[in-house]
């Protein structure tokens, strides 16, 4: 009889949940208030970093360095344990589908870009802002993005009943083609429910860490429709054909 691991969590998951924890554990740990909050002013996304006439008084630390590494260092930084633990739970399903597909370094580069596409949004919707955003939210809702390009084709994770055999192939089933997304109703069905859920966020009718720190919705909206549109770039599956339009011409 054949018996599965109890865990079967890819690598490259299990990379960057560690580094989170680490991340979090050595500021918790290690670091006075004081320290936290240079820290923080170092490596979490700050729109305010980007507009030298609001900053108040001087610049930021960091220099130019930190206008670049902070669009992807601020997906390691967390609030609170709550804060980790829900995008950890997020990260293990959607995460471990699209590293099983990917591959270890494409999963690393994708989980990089989709941050920085996240912080790209955000920074649109709030130029200027001196708070501060952090977590990985952004880098999941890729996650998403990219797993609704192929979870629900048949023969893949959700294909079939939305259960399938838990085996490398189901995760290597062709693509949805980009023209096709908005034609299947099960990722019609998915993007309706979580775009409701970040309007619930934006509206604040979600807190998710049970304080008042606001949601930074639109860095999940960034990130998940980077995931959505940039998934061919990075998946190593052949492409599925587009659908021939039928030939009109008598013969």
């Amino acid at each position: 009889m054949k018996r599965e691991p109890l865990f079967n969590i890819p690598a490259s998951v299990v990379v960057v949940l560690a580094l989170l924890a680490l991340v979090h554990a050595a500021r918790m740990l290690m670091l006075a208030d004081e320290k936290d909050i240079e820290f923080l002013l170092r490596f979490a996304f700050i729109p305010a970093r980007y507009e030298t006439s609001v900053l108040l008084g001087g610049a930021l630390p960091g220099g130019f360095g930190a206008e670049v590494w902070t669009f992807i260092t601020y997906a390691f930084i967390h609030a609170d344990i709550t804060h980790l633990g829900f995008n950890a739970v997020w990260l293990l399903p959607f995460g471990s589908a699209v590293a099983r597909r990917f591959g270890p370094m494409r999963f690393y580069a994708f989980f990089a870009v989709t941050a920085a596409a996240g912080a790209a949004l955000h920074l649109v919707t709030h130029a200027g802002e001196l708070f501060p955003m952090i977590g990985a939210s952004a880098s999941i809702s890729g996650m998403m993005g990219a797993a609704m390009r192929f979870a629900f084709q048949r023969g893949g994770p959700l294909g079939g009943m939305w259960r399938n055999d838990e085996n490398e192939d189901s995760y290597r089933v062709p693509a949805i083609p980009l023209s096709g997304v908005l034609r299947d109703a099960r990722v019609l069905a998915f993007l309706a429910v979580w775009f409701g859920l970040n309007i619930l966020f934006g509206l604040g009718s979600l807190p998710i860490t049970g304080d008042e720190q606001s949601v930074a919705w639109q860095a999940h909206i960034g990130g998940f429709l980077a995931g959505l549109l940039l998934f061919t770039f990075f998946d190593p599956v052949p492409a599925q054909p587009e659908p021939q339009e039928p030939d009109a011409t008598r013969h």
